[in-house]
């Protein structure tokens, strides 16, 4: 009788564990929706259990860009001090300390976005679920997220006295772009090369392109959104620089996450790999085409974004190159 008694429990608490875990992962695809557009595409698409780390990683990172971000409503020094709490949370991560921050944060809204809000008021629950990532995960998403949170505050710190944050030149423009972006591509290589043996070939030529991944996603970004940031006090293009500078920069970043995708595909890597690594990239591609064609502001459409998604799909499943590219595009 005690047996079976033993095993009922056993069973019952297994039952709560996974519908626990299933009202978490639940929670963290809501939060991703509502703070991501490419990404909150491309993350479900990850095999387990990165998908899961990198779904984590995606939004501790968006709580930095919150702080980062949130210069029309915070003062610098309450930017700073909030980018270097988090980065301490993250050194020492606690549920508690969490729920404090969040209440701290929270005291004076530090963005208009209703979905930011709603992720800062739930760091708790994006805590909580990083304390049950392996070992090996915690490192590498505490690692570079530290990283980043604390290059963010570099980028505050450098915020004129009106608010309005000037980059004067390619390099400093690189080194943004590094800080918010490159930094999550070394991330992504870091997790997509854990407990993965036949990635080890290529881990050399995939962290050597690393940083271009992600710099030519946000130069991406910066040229379709550049009108909007500069209203908003972002002057990441600098003034003095031909914009077609920007363009080819942009160009030799895409052909390198081009090559770091195909690299996967060729290596045997899991397909989810491809897919959510090509996806952002294949997007890239045609928004930039559209940007240099019709100016900032303008970007594909979502038939676009849907075909150009289908597309992949049906490439990786046939086993032929995930990315196409323009032969105009490639460089010699």
């Amino acid at each position: 009788m005690s047996s079976e008694t033993d095993k009922a429990s056993v069973a019952t608490e297994q039952s709560r564990t996974s519908r626990q875990r299933q009202n978490e992962s639940e929670l963290l695809q809501d939060l991703l929706v509502k703070t991501s557009r490419t990404f909150a595409l491309a993350i479900p698409l990850l095999p387990d259990p990165t998908l899961r780390e990198v779904t984590i990683a995606y939004l501790l990172f968006r709580i930095a860009d919150t702080f980062e971000d949130a210069s029309v409503l915070w003062e610098k020094p309450q930017q700073i001090r909030a980018l270097e709490a988090f980065g301490d949370l993250l050194r020492d991560p606690s549920v508690e300390r969490a729920r404090e921050l969040s209440r701290q944060w929270q005291a004076k809204p530090s963005s208009e976005h209703p979905g930011y809000l709603e992720l800062l008021d739930r760091t708790p629950d994006v805590i909580a679920a990083f304390l049950e990532l392996t070992p090996g995960a915690q490192r590498v998403v505490a690692h570079h997220t530290i990283r980043t949170a604390e290059g963010m505050a570099t980028v505050v710190e450098r915020t004129g006295s009106d608010g309005v944050l000037r980059l004067d030149s390619i390099p400093e423009l690189q080194d943004y772009c590094y800080i918010v972006a490159g930094i999550v591509g070394e991330m992504l290589t870091d997790l997509f090369l854990l407990e993965r043996p036949s990635l080890e070939p290529i881990a050399d030529y995939l962290r050597q392109r690393s940083v271009a991944f992600g710099e030519g996603l946000q130069l991406v970004n910066i040229l379709k959104d550049s009108a909007d940031d500069s209203v908003e006090g972002r002057n990441y293009l600098p003034y003095d620089i031909e914009r077609q500078e920007v363009f080819e920069l942009a160009r030799q970043d895409l052909e390198a996450a081009t090559d770091y995708t195909f690299a996967i595909q060729q290596a045997g890597g899991p397909d989810g790999l491809v897919l959510f690594t090509g996806l952002p990239v294949a997007l890239a591609w045609a928004t930039l085409d559209k940007v240099e064609k019709d100016g900032p502001g303008a970007k594909i459409g979502r038939v676009e974004v849907l075909a150009i998604h289908s597309r992949l799909k049906r490439a990786v499943a046939a086993g032929r190159p995930a990315i196409r590219v323009p032969s105009t595009r490639r460089t010699a």
